[in-house]
């Protein structure tokens, strides 16, 4: 079915339709008003009505039109092949730019809405994969068969899946950007994107291995005293990596006791949380006041970041966990296990000591309950209390420490 379009540089309408399996567009004189308009839409309701009835005479229509010796050749072919067949509804590709030219054009105008850390994955998957597989492609000449074909090629790379390949969900991250970039270019030159029924791989269910509690004060216990503090944070906030490291002395509420989440750590450079449900605040737990208050007087004159080097400059992660966090658990014998079970570790306990799972949802930084179902489900008893109190009682605070016995005071 044709349309009745403007064209953005003259502000005057034109008519875009197909006719024998050919893409064809008419200028008119007429400018977009809603009179005009309507007569456009008159006059290409006549058009398809006669080409319906195979009745079209296009030089009575569109005398002049450049587009007759486009149709006189098209007949001449046919008439070569009679037996060519005709099929309803097929068209030749349509003119559109190189997949190169317009995923440049799209990440220009799609980057302003992203966060920066996003910008850089979406540059990398573009160049990295993308543009060699499609680049020197017109956009509209892509098919499905080469989307599935970049698929099964994209699964036999080496990288950090579990099967020494790369994982599923790196795959899915990659069709999920050039899906975004076939679409919109569909929608910009009206054709039908050939990324259609093509669904996601499926993801293998996350593997947590969180630490017991005795495990927890082993680890507290035996780590390197400059590390203390920071490892007693991230076993009972549940924090993400990048927002720990990333944590400024301005987001700790000694006052209220509370951590304000506002930002993550990400190549060095702090910036916008995960999503919006990241933003929040959490409680100051068991040892956690009191470390943060031991960790003040060690670099809160040093810099604006919690946990710094001694030039003042945020921790890199990386040399943090080959450094302290892998040689640590190798010399108390424990598994081998990435940093992010700290994370675990903590939902898991907060689970265990009966706090409410949608309580333990907003602590996390999730936006409902569905992830912590799906990951911890095996942790989760009956709900109870929504306020932090069990998850106080299992970590033995039912005697106040000093700090806490003076906010009491305070309070009172």
């Amino acid at each position: 079915m044709g349309k009745v379009r403007q064209r953005k540089e003259t502000g005057k309408l034109y008519l875009d339709f197909y006719y024998q399996g050919l893409r064809l567009r008419e200028q008119t004189a007429l400018k977009d008003t809603p009179a005009n308009r309507k007569k456009v839409e008159q006059l290409l309701a006549k058009v398809e009505a006669k080409i319906l009835l195979d009745d079209l005479d296009y030089a009575e229509f569109f005398p002049g039109s450049t587009n007759l010796q486009k149709l006189g050749a098209n007949e001449s072919t046919k008439s070569q092949n009679p037996q060519a067949p005709n099929i309803k509804g097929t068209h030749t590709p349509v003119e559109t730019p190189l997949f190169n030219d317009f995923s440049g054009q799209w990440f220009e105008e799609s980057k302003i809405q992203w966060r920066a850390s996003h910008v850089r994955n979406v540059s990398s998957i573009l160049d990295s994969s993308l543009k060699p597989a499609f680049g020197k492609k017109p956009i509209g000449d892509i098919t499905k068969t080469d989307i599935m074909a970049f698929r099964a090629k994209l699964a036999k790379r080496k990288g950090r899946g579990s099967t020494g390949l790369v994982s599923s969900k790196t795959i899915n991250s990659h069709m999920t950007i050039l899906r975004m970039v076939l679409d919109e270019a569909a929608e910009r030159f009206d054709f039908e994107s050939p990324y259609k029924n093509i669904k996601p791989l499926k993801l293998q269910k996350t593997h947590i291995e969180p630490f017991s509690l005795h495990e927890v004060q082993r680890i507290i216990n035996n780590v390197r005293a400059d590390y203390r503090n920071y490892y007693t944070v991230r076993f009972f906030t549940g924090m993400r990596t990048g927002e720990v490291d990333g944590l400024k002395w301005k987001h700790v509420d000694f006052a209220k006791r509370e951590i304000l989440v506002r930002e993550t750590l990400i190549n060095g450079e702090t910036e916008y949380t995960k999503t919006d449900g990241s933003q929040r605040e959490i409680p100051m737990f068991g040892q956690v006041y009191d470390a943060l208050k031991t960790q003040y007087a060690a670099t809160g004159h040093l810099s604006k970041y919690v946990f710094c080097n001694q030039s003042g400059q945020p921790l890199d992660h990386n040399n943090v966990t080959k450094r302290v966090w892998y040689p640590l658990l190798k010399s108390l014998g424990l598994t081998k296990r990435r940093p992010y079970q700290t994370r675990h570790t903590a939902a898991t306990l907060f689970l265990a000591s009966g706090e409410n799972p949608e309580w333990v949802a907003r602590m996390l930084g999730h936006s409902s309950t569905e992830m912590l179902f799906k990951v911890y489900s095996r942790y989760v008893p009956n709900a109870t209390r929504m306020d932090g109190s069990a998850f106080e009682r299992l970590l033995g605070n039912t005697t106040p420490t000093k700090s806490q016995k003076e906010h009491r005071n305070e309070t009172a």
